[in-house]
């Protein structure tokens, strides 16, 4: 394939190329450790590891086997405030597909990660009971015989299956049970057979609402897996010819439709979730198709320009053509998990620094910043300047509906039951595109974060843990073993903040990637450590963040707390009333001081102008806050 390199805009040096730079490693091969482990590990003794009793209807609803739907079937009653009475409401049939099995997912890349023991009895349960609702010829889904394959309007038919299959190839492997890959290969089989390459138009469903069809591009992420288990390359050629299939017929949903994006005039507008999940069929039609990655480069321009410095992509819910705002657009959590997860496609694919300093922004500022640091729960949608969290975005009234979603709760059942599933989920997918290989001698620490690798290199086993606190602290200890020495490459990604690096180890920098090639011993280590300065960054509409290292920081505002619904003892929707409302501005020329995880820096009280030192705290520890000034 003759090999086509094009700048892209949003990140500094980064080249696509129609070959792919980095090799994903098994799921299971990276585990958490440190305070990221914890962390997990709370979120499995709270609300994620309790959702399936906190809205048991939702989660046990039987819609894969004896209830599937059919013609006949019901709008169903998901407990929340729009069900039945909205355009749209087709979606109601299949929801629960989408809420259980990206329930499924994250539980089960958490458990087998964080080694519980009674988790992975769980799921080991799981499976059997949903293996055994495959049907003779492959079909594994939510619709009966007569529906299935056969819609003239909105369906679930591919996304219901995107969300089943990613948590059973995750299952798959880490415990290599070929029954689980045989079940999965037949059932994309027989997505591929009713579905038949470049003669069917799976996406064709009228002209009106059409969400869940539109969900269902993401298929091309089972696709995109299957190809990197397999590197059978029909995987990939099916997942084009979706990608152009989504592009040619009517969506509710078009933004990435290439007509919309070679289209100079063409603003964001869709909604949020769908516009960031859909850059990763893009992203995989583009090294199947070298035309499309001029594409690519211009979808992503326009989601930078979407997304707030701390990595809030706009999702409250739609677009609207709007650019990212620190206080007037909000982010959905399940927007988050979004890009994050596509933007580590972008990484494999394109191996490029520039595109991990974007993953790791998302997750340590936006992902926790959305996650209350007290309970376990998580908002529905946040802004980077959150002023008060009683429903609405900062007190402002939307006249056509009313708004409930910017609050904390460990279901948000009155909304949807849809980003308390993906903010379980977010932390696997991240520590999973922490190690990857560019070859058989050369392993690449991608993203930064306390973990352990087990894996086989040059044809030795051996185990890699990064004993760090990152990102509350900037220095690290590769502590490598194995059973004999053996020589390999080394490469550790050197973030864009980066000032300098302190370490006794020889070696060479290699775009933006610490290269260290030696032999290394049974018992061996690599210390470095990153120093950094105290950065002002600048947004499109002239707000100021200050950020130390790979976290922005914020003034915390103290509120009062208010319990809302109680879904079981300890598991409540909560709202923060603000108790203090001054806001506070820009000095220029003003020096900020970076010391032990906090920046303090002068800034002008906006009522009575007076200067005075401020304690800003991590961005992602505060619940009320002004980060932007």
């Amino acid at each position: 394939m003759k090999k086509i390199v094009i700048l892209l805009f949003q990140f500094p040096f980064l080249m696509i190329t129609a070959q792919e730079q980095l090799q994903r490693l098994p799921f299971g091969t990276i585990k958490p450790t440190g305070w990221l482990k914890e962390q997990m590990q709370k979120d499995i003794k709270g609300y994620l590891g309790h959702l399936d009793q906190l809205v048991p209807d939702l989660i046990n609803d039987p819609i894969y086997g004896s209830g599937r739907l059919h013609k006949n079937s019901q709008v169903k009653d998901l407990g929340n405030l729009k069900a039945g009475d909205v355009e749209g409401s087709e979606q109601y049939k299949w929801w629960n597909s989408e809420t259980q099995s990206n329930w499924w997912d994250a539980y089960i890349r958490n458990v087998f990660m964080i080694d519980d023991q009674a988790g992975i009895e769980k799921v080991h349960r799981y499976v059997e009971r949903i293996l055994a609702t495959q049907d003779a010829d492959g079909y594994l889904g939510i619709y009966d015989k007569e529906l299935r394959y056969h819609f003239s309007s909105e369906n679930g038919e591919l996304w219901s299956k995107t969300t089943f299959y990613r948590g059973l190839l995750a299952y798959y492997q880490y415990t290599k049970d070929e029954r689980v890959w045989q079940a999965l290969v037949r059932a994309v089989a027989n997505v591929m057979e009713n579905y038949p390459i470049n003669t069917s138009s799976p996406f064709s469903s009228g002209d009106k609402f059409n969400g869940g069809v539109s969900h269902g591009l993401t298929f091309t992420d089972v696709l995109d897996s299957m190809y990197q288990i397999t590197g059978d390359e029909k995987y990939t050629k099916y997942a084009l010819f979706l990608y152009q299939d989504f592009s040619k017929t009517y969506q509710s949903e078009c933004d990435v439709q290439l007509s919309n994006i070679l289209n100079p005039n063409y603003k964001l507008k869709s909604h949020g979730v769908h516009t960031y999940e859909h850059l990763r069929p893009l992203i995989v039609a583009a090294y199947q198709n070298e035309a499309l990655q001029k594409a690519l480069s211009i979808y992503l321009e326009r989601i930078k320009n979407t997304t707030t410095p701390t990595g809030g992509p706009i999702g409250d819910e739609w677009i609207a053509e709007r650019t990212a705002d620190a206080t007037h657009t909000g982010y959905e959590y399940c927007s988050i998990h979004e890009l994050l997860d596509s933007y580590t496609v972008l990484l494999q694919k394109t191996g490029n620094a520039a595109v991990a300093d974007q993953v790791e922004t998302i997750f340590y500022n936006a992902a926790q910043g959305a996650r209350n640091p007290n309970y376990s729960c998580i908002a529905y949608l946040k802004t980077d300047n959150s002023y008060e969290m009683l429903g609405t975005k900062n007190g402002e009234v939307e006249p056509d509906r009313k708004q409930t979603r910017y609050k904390y709760s460990p279901a948000h059942q009155d909304v949807a039951v849809c980003c308390n599933p993906n903010a379980g989920r977010i932390s696997p997918y991240f520590i999973q595109s922490s190690w990857m290989k560019e070859n058989e001698t050369t392993l690449v620490a991608t993203l930064l974060m306390p973990n352990v690798l087990a894996t086989v290199i040059n044809g030795s086993k051996l185990t890699i843990e990064n004993q760090t606190n990152y990102p509350n602290e900037n220095t690290f200890n590769f502590k490598i073993q194995m059973d004999t020495p053996i020589a390999f490459k080394l490469k550790i990604r050197r973030p864009s903040w980066v000032t300098s690096i302190v370490t006794s180890e020889k070696y060479q920098m290699e775009k933006e990637y610490i290269v260290i090639e030696r032999t290394f011993t049974k018992n061996d280590n690599i210390k470095l450590e990153f120093k950094a300065d105290v950065k002002v960054i600048t947004d499109d509409k002239g707000e100021h963040y200050f950020s130390y290292g790979s976290l922005f920081y914020a003034k915390a505002i103290s509120a009062i707390q208010i319990k809302g619904k109680e879904y079981a003892k300890g598991f409540d929707d909560l709202h923060y009333e603000p108790l203090d409302t001054v806001r506070f501005s820009f000095i220029d020329n003003e020096k900020a001081l970076y010391s032990k995880n906090t920046i303090k820096v002068n800034l002008k009280n906006s009522v009575t102008n007076k200067i005075s030192e401020m304690t800003l705290t991590p961005f992602g520890k505060t619940i009320l806050r002004q980060v932007s000034f």
